[in-house]
């Protein structure tokens, strides 16, 4: 699916109380800003030139054309919007959508606030999952009136998942709340898919970490396995980080008296599966840090076996290397020179002089 491709539903607006022409009054269009240079997507009633515009029917003849009221629409996504499409939106919906950079601060009244009637929750959703450079992106929601609008500048899985089946299934999105509490569960479901693959990642790596000294790889296949480790730890911090902005804002939102009761029963629901989230992405980053000890652990062992090699090899050969040079000396009595077997037992002194070293060595369990 395109990024500038969206879902819109839209409503009358004398007609927002009629629950059947909500669930069919639905349209799905390729975007309402004729701007290639970005990719804003924002809701086009039909009929329409703009966001605000005014619909006119036909009516039978001799009879002048009936005018309808505005249409409002369900959900205004915006991606990655220019700013004459911000300012549209905000003349339309009479709100101040916050700028990019105030979307990154972090604090809490920065991020969930009530402006004359308007929510604004802004998260850290978890993006390029799958890539080996997890990220994560700001979302902003902004729930004003009848309508949802997400500011965007990025595309996650879980928008991506939820417009296509909201394409099949129109219902999933006939009201502001809807859409919302849909996303929200997308983004969870998402971060859950995550989760799981990431602990069976982990498995694997924990095999090859405890793999016998035989099936153990080489330095390079420490060296991957490291990265990996490095990896699952940096995706589930990014989880953490938006599974605990997805907590604040089941906080926030579950103070909100224009709630009903059914949407904060579902609101519940997504709680208790954040939080479920949180502790197996807490089992997670604890693993990681055993797996990440455990391999820095074999590493040292290893190299703790070569170095015991050469010193082993050292003390072995320092009795030979001693007898070789005392009978390299250039002394001139030296009565060993004249002997006739002076020559093999002198290498004889040597043999046995390593051969005595390494035989209790190996006695000893050393080798």
């Amino acid at each position: 699916m395109d990024t500038n491709e969206f879902f819109a539903p839209a409503r009358t607006t004398s007609d927002e109380g009629s629950s059947s022409e909500n669930a069919t009054d639905t349209e799905t269009h390729d975007g309402a800003f004729d701007t290639a240079a970005t990719e804003a997507s924002v809701a086009k009633v039909p009929g329409v030139s703009n966001v605000s515009g005014d619909e006119t029917t036909a009516t039978p003849s001799g009879k002048s054309p009936v005018s309808k009221a505005p249409r409002t629409p369900v959900w205004v996504d915006l991606l990655s919007p220019s700013s004459d499409e911000i300012h549209e939106i905000e003349k339309r919906f009479g709100i101040e959508v916050p700028t990019r950079e105030e979307m990154q601060e972090i604090e809490l009244s920065s991020r969930l606030y009530d402006e004359d009637g308007a929510l604004f929750m802004t998260v850290s959703v978890l993006n390029r999952a799958a890539s080996d450079a997890p990220q994560t992106a700001v979302v902003t929601f902004i729930l004003v009136k009848k309508t949802l609008i997400t500011l965007r500048y990025a595309d996650p899985v879980p928008f991506k998942t939820f417009i296509r089946r909201v394409n099949r299934s129109p219902s999933l999105a006939h009201s502001a709340e809807t859409v919302l509490f849909g996303l929200l569960e997308q983004i969870v479901d998402r971060l859950a898919d995550v989760m799981e693959q990431a602990a069976a990642d982990l498995e694997g790596l924990s095999n090859q970490v405890f793999a016998s000294p035989e099936d153990r790889k080489s330095d390079q296949g420490h060296q991957e396995t490291l990265r990996q480790i490095g990896r699952a730890g940096n995706l589930s911090g990014k989880a953490k980080d938006s599974l605990l902005n997805l907590h604040r804002l089941g906080l926030f939102l579950s103070t909100q008296a224009r709630l009903k009761k059914d949407a904060k029963a579902r609101l519940k629901i997504i709680s208790r599966d954040i939080v479920s989230i949180t502790e197996h992405a807490n089992f997670i980053a604890n693993k990681v840090t055993f797996l990440l000890d455990a391999t820095l652990g074999m590493i040292s062992l290893e190299q703790n076996n070569i170095i015991k090699i050469f010193s082993v090899a050292a003390a072995a050969f320092l009795p030979p290397t001693l007898i070789a040079s005392i009978y390299g000396m250039n002394f001139e009595v030296m009565p060993e020179l004249d002997w006739q077997f002076g020559y093999p037992v002198a290498i004889g002194l040597m043999v046995l002089s390593a051969v005595l070293p390494l035989w209790y060595f190996k006695r000893k369990g050393w080798l």
